[in-house]
């Protein structure tokens, strides 16, 4: 085998096997920054050994092994924890071919715990959003410092800071690697979903940069959601938040034209929606439905993406019951941005004149005072109003605040149309 072809082997086997490798040393030595630097210097090792002796039979119990060995290492340094390297010990005769041992297979027992485990504490409140998202991608999106870097703008020394000041912050603070109990449990949980929310939404509408939508990141927060809603199956707001992401993500091939310009929701082609994510979403959402109660935020905002999933063309939207789960929203999150969605859904369903009056009282929000979407939304009732010169002066505004050069011309074009 060719050496990019090694290479791209082990970038392969490496997003497939970081996260339980992680979780599984974590629990081992119950530090999650040792754990995942176990885990890169097994990496390593593959990226040095496998271009000269092959791939392994199975990758993944030979990254566990090495990283094992490595940990054996490091807990006699330490001359502590002394019944794990006993334990860890039984294992320096591991088959280099990766054939479970009877401890593999306990651990593989253990693994869903282990990753659930690796989400909370990944996740922890004590960090900061920023550290929380960089951290989860890093130990959970198999991404390496460079990709995550480059997906969210900004330079890789920066991200590497972060990350390590992350994993410093979780030692210090004695962080536990457990799925917390009681009312802690709920709000870690909403932690944990804010996190694959955020990692989404990045990369569906992407804050900054040139291009509208960076689709890796979707996937990675997907791929996340998903085994959260199979590690939690009893959690009504981790389906729904896994059915708002599968119906969001269905629009994608449509949000762009040839160029990469972006396409709003109802200019576009509903044809090249992806009916077989609407159809997962759809299922979630009802998933979350049948596990009773009132619908969490993302419950909620999912039933409002099933709203336009279900409808064939723009016209056959139900405006009025999403103006409806908005107002619900409101009731449940509240958020001067939730009222402004709320407001475009009224516009649509009533008229842009009560709509504008909303939108009106939203402009003395100081959390919206560069919030480009308020102008944004302001224009375009304007000009369904016919006060063109007010409108452009709007988007153009909205144009000055947003940091995506896409998103910027779309507005400048908007404003430009308005004479």
């Amino acid at each position: 085998m060719a050496a990019t072809d090694i290479h791209g082997a082990i970038d392969a086997v490496w997003r497939i096997e970081s996260a339980r490798l992680i979780a599984g040393l974590a629990r081992m030595v119950r530090d999650v920054g040792l754990a995942e630097d176990l885990a890169q210097d097994a990496l390593v090792a593959a990226l040095e050994q496998w271009p000269r002796e092959g791939v392994p039979r199975n990758p993944g119990a030979w990254l566990m092994g090495t990283a094992k060995h490595r940990a054996i290492d490091q807990l006699r340094r330490r001359e502590r924890l002394e019944r794990k390297v006993e334990l860890l010990g039984r294992q320096q005769e591991t088959d280099e071919e990766g054939a479970p041992s009877e401890f593999d297979a306990a651990l593989e027992d253990d693994i869903d715990d282990d990753l659930l485990r690796l989400m909370f504490t990944a996740c922890h409140p004590v960090l900061s959003t920023d550290a929380r998202v960089a951290l989860t991608l890093r130990m959970l999106g198999g991404l390496r410092t460079e990709e995550i870097a480059r997906a969210f703008l900004v330079p890789e020394a920066t991200l590497a800071q972060r990350i390590v000041r992350a994993k410093r912050t979780l030692a210090d603070a004695d962080v536990p690697f457990e799925v917390p109990k009681g009312p802690e449990r709920a709000e870690r949980l909403a932690s944990v979903l804010e996190v694959i929310y955020l990692v989404f939404n990045e990369g569906y509408s992407a804050t900054a940069g040139d291009d509208w939508m960076r689709p890796a990141l979707c996937e990675d927060a997907l791929r996340l959601g998903r085994v959260l809603a199979e590690l939690m199956p009893g959690e009504a707001e981790v389906h729904g938040l896994v059915a708002l992401m599968e119906i969001q993500a269905s629009r994608s091939r449509a949000r762009t034209g040839p160029n990469g310009e972006p396409i709003l929701l109802l200019d576009q082609d509903r044809g090249r929606w992806n009916h077989v994510l609407i159809r997962r979403g759809l299922a979630a959402l009802a998933r979350a439905i049948e596990l009773g109660g009132s619908l969490g935020p993302y419950g909620l905002q999912a039933a409002i993406a099933a709203c336009h999933a279900r409808a064939r063309t723009p016209g056959e939207t139900d405006w009025a019951r999403i103006a409806a789960l908005y107002e619900e929203l409101g009731e449940v999150s509240p958020s001067p941005i939730v009222e402004l969605n709320r407001a475009v859904a009224l516009s649509m369903a009533v008229g842009p004149g009560p709509a504008l009056e909303l939108v009106d009282e939203l402009t003395a929000e100081p959390s919206l005072e560069g919030y480009h979407l308020l102008p944004s939304v302001r224009g375009d009732l304007l000009v369904r109003l016919g006060r063109l010169d007010e409108a452009r002066g709007e988007f153009e505004r909205a144009a000055s605040l947003t940091r995506n050069a896409r998103e910027r011309t779309l507005l400048l074009e908007r404003a430009a149309a308005c004479g």
